[in-house]
């Protein structure tokens, strides 16, 4: 649901990837690198329109499945960042200064933050990175792909995904008394369009909304205020219905929006290619994006269908098109509470590690069963405040000290 970025779709000025700039479908990479490829990147495509988005989106994919990165992977995209705090899709020499030609953007600093302060310990990053995206905050409340441009709803919903990752509250960040909420819901279709439900990408020149398949997807998770990373929600009682009118909440946005994602979805269980003379063509990542959608807003069992279908037809996809699909799919699987290393018979995390360098650990199938992020959380921190324990206790016998000292727990990286 967000951009893929193809120099296709940077000469279009649209959103790359998922519009892909937010998320359009994406041709496929090219096979050889104008650049050379740093040691710490996934993927071996030419980096120079998605070095940092399918750096984020494979990192978060890690994250969530219980991988721990490779320290050089991280420090590769930490390094991106300019000194403002924005990210460009790639830089090739980060000695130089960032200047006014760095073509920095909101979807690869929001793809960024959510991916680093999943990771943790990189707060100082995050938070220039969302006082940077706070900055070209546009006065209807979103944002465009390039600062100053008009809003759409994938870079709206992508840069919601990273407030809500840092802990911020999406409702309270305002432009000219806009939230990114206000952005969102007027690119919904209201009730009794013939698209009712859906959400546009942009208005056209005339303000005209047409109905966007992705853009739908993106909008459903941001006025839900979620991220690249969700967990099934909890099914509306109105489902199916057509709620709020001309003048929808948030909330009713949701259901709406999912409510045509599913019926988009149901006869052939994907989403079609918005790219040109590609009518009938099926798109792999707009369709993972779909399911997350349909997820997040309670309807994974309307999702089942796409899911089985990516499962069955996908993997020559994401093959070609790397890391960053493979999160994508990961995304989906972690949505409907489908095994990622088990899908279709593949196993997309040993996939998406094999793009790039080894992580410092990689719980195989039978230990990413056995305990959940939460328990594996709670494990680390536990034996980490046991070994600053018994160092404090060490210091203290050791020099004398008459007094306690307090045992802190080791964050994650």
């Amino acid at each position: 649901m967000y951009v893929r970025r193809t120099a296709a779709a940077l000469a279009a000025v649209t959103v790359i990837g998922t519009v892909t700039p937010a998320f359009a479908a994406d041709p496929s990479p090219s096979a050889s690198p104008s650049v050379a490829l740093p040691a710490g990147l996934y993927g071996t495509s030419d980096p120079t329109y998605d070095g940092v988005w399918r750096q984020s989106l494979a990192l978060l994919a890690q994250n969530t499945v219980g991988v721990k990165p490779a320290d050089k992977a991280v420090d590769w995209l930490t390094g991106q960042q300019c000194a403002d705090g924005a990210f460009a899709p790639f830089r090739a020499d980060t000695s130089k200064k960032c200047g006014p030609k760095t073509p920095v953007d909101t979807n690869n600093t929001a793809a960024a933050v959510q991916a680093l302060a999943a990771l943790r310990g990189h707060d100082a990053a995050t938070g220039k990175a969302v006082t940077w995206l706070k900055s070209v905050q546009n006065k209807d409340g979103g944002w465009g792909y390039m600062p100053g441009g008009a809003s759409d709803a994938n870079s709206t919903s992508v840069v919601i995904g990273a407030l809500a990752a840092v802990g911020e509250k999406p409702a309270d960040v305002r432009k000219g008394g806009k939230s990114p909420y206000d952005a969102l819901l007027a690119l919904s279709l209201p009730c009794g369009d013939e698209d009712a439900g859906a959400f546009a990408f942009q208005p056209d020149k005339k303000g005209a909304l047409a109905a966007n398949g992705d853009a739908t997807a993106a909008g459903v998770l941001g006025v839900l205020g979620e991220g690249l990373v969700v967990t099934a929600g909890k099914e509306s009682e109105d489902a199916g219905k057509c709620l709020g009118g001309k003048k929808p909440t948030p909330a009713d946005a949701a259901v709406n929006g999912a409510g045509y994602l599913g019926g988009a979805l149901g006869k052939t269980g994907y989403l079609k290619s918005v790219m040109p003379g590609a009518e009938d063509q099926p798109d792999y990542g707009n369709t993972a994006d779909a399911v997350v959608a349909l997820a997040a807003a309670g309807l994974t069992e309307q999702s089942r269908k796409s899911l089985d279908w990516l499962e069955k037809e996908s993997a020559g996809w994401a093959k070609q098109s790397g890391p960053a699909a493979y999160a994508q799919l990961i995304f989906a699987a972690q949505a409907t509470g489908t095994d990622p290393r088990d899908f279709g018979g593949a196993d997309l995390v040993e996939q998406l590690n094999a793009t790039g360098p080894a992580p410092r650990s990689a719980p195989n199938a039978s230990d990413t069963a056995s305990a959940t992020p939460s328990d594996k959380e709670k494990e680390d921190d536990d034996s980490a405040f046991g070994v600053w324990w018994y160092v404090g206790v060490f210091l203290i016998v050791g020099i004398g000290i008459g007094f306690l000292m307090s045992g802190r727990r080791k964050g994650r990286q």
